[in-house]
């Protein structure tokens, strides 16, 4: 007879706080129990912790002519955050012409383009009234500088004092470019438009079907923070003051990345202010482009050659404005270092 009895193997918490079954429990009925028994000590039983995931960006919305405020995420192209806008204030895609950040109204530079601070308020601008409005190109250039949303809609960016276009009353910076002559513009880059419009002969008479934003009865409201509904600066957000962006990606990829340093500013405003001179457009997404495959060169043929290896080969740059875009970067670059820190 032994001296000690045999203990029993009783269900209990383990020492990490996990309870398994005993092995009798484990070993009797059919195998098809048993595969059940094992399937719970596998799937019940032990537990594993998985990975903490990310929390998701959310960017606070409005729409510019005023509405309550909606939250915004899961986007990764302007594209898509049009999708996105859309549904939350329930409205058709096709009725946003652009967005500004940190302002809701018609103020060009504070258009949204290739990127998002991470603490920016984001502005919707829908459709207004259309215009038909018949004009004389008295002379070969017009004014414009045009631009567009990354979503099909071509807009006036710039208008040129003293330009054909400023002497029309009727026509403002933000107008949606709808249709030229009857053709409909939907769709078309903003280069495509500024073509067309530099390709009519000085002296004749063509139409422009523009659609205006709709203009804001709420000038003196903005975005609401914390600090500002309770008058206290603890625990308030400042918009548009965050160190990081969102930037969209020619591949269709978003990535938070470090707000540009200066020399990178520089560089691709140089670069904008050369495609505003040589084509009429206005595009920092574009502009940024540029600069990223510039960046890395040593030499302006290499830099060349990364041009007509990407996606911008189709728009046909001269061997000249490869040479002025060339000379920004260098420029920008140059100082960046003689700059004292």
């Amino acid at each position: 007879m032994p001296l000690f009895a045999r203990k029993t193997n009783k269900q209990g918490p383990t020492a990490d706080g996990v309870q398994y079954g005993s092995r009798a429990s484990m070993n009797s009925g059919s195998s098809q129990g048993s595969q059940l028994s094992n399937n719970n000590i596998n799937n019940n039983n032990i537990t594993t912790v998985p990975e903490k995931a990310k929390p998701p960006l959310v960017f606070h919305c409005q729409l510019a002519h005023g509405s309550p405020t909606g939250l915004i995420h899961d986007f990764s192209s302007v594209r898509e955050l049009y999708q996105k806008i859309a549904e939350c204030f329930d409205i058709s895609e096709k009725d946003i012409l652009f967005c500004t950040l940190n302002s809701h109204k018609v103020d060009m530079t504070r258009l949204l383009g290739g990127q998002i601070g991470l603490d920016d308020f984001i502005f919707a601008h829908r459709k207004g009234r259309p215009k038909e409005i018949e004009i004389v190109k008295s002379q070969d250039a017009l004014g414009l500088t045009i631009t567009d949303n990354g979503a099909g809609y071509a807009f006036i960016k710039r208008i040129k004092e003293d330009s054909i276009i400023d002497r029309i009353e009727h026509i403002c910076v933000g107008d949606h470019i709808e249709k030229l002559n009857g053709q409909n513009m939907v769709g078309k880059r903003h280069y495509e438009v500024a073509r067309m419009l530099k390709d009519i002969p000085t002296g004749d008479t063509f139409t422009l079907r523009l659609v205006e934003p709709v203009r804001s009865g709420f000038q003196g409201i903005g975005p609401r923070s914390q600090s500002r509904a309770s008058g206290s600066g603890a625990g308030g957000r400042n918009y548009g003051s965050g160190k990081e962006t969102l930037r969209f990606k020619a591949n269709g990829n978003a990535q938070i990345e470090p707000k540009f340093d200066e020399a990178t500013v520089a560089g691709i405003e140089a670069i904008n202010n050369l495609l505003e001179s040589f084509m009429g457009i206005n595009d920092t997404e574009l502009a940024s482009q540029i600069w990223d495959l510039g960046d890395n060169k040593s030499n302006s043929m290499d830099f060349a050659e990364a041009i007509d290896n990407s996606d911008l080969e189709s728009f046909g740059f001269t061997d000249d404005f490869i040479i002025e875009l060339w000379g920004a970067i260098t420029d920008a670059r140059r100082k960046s270092t003689t700059s004292p820190k």
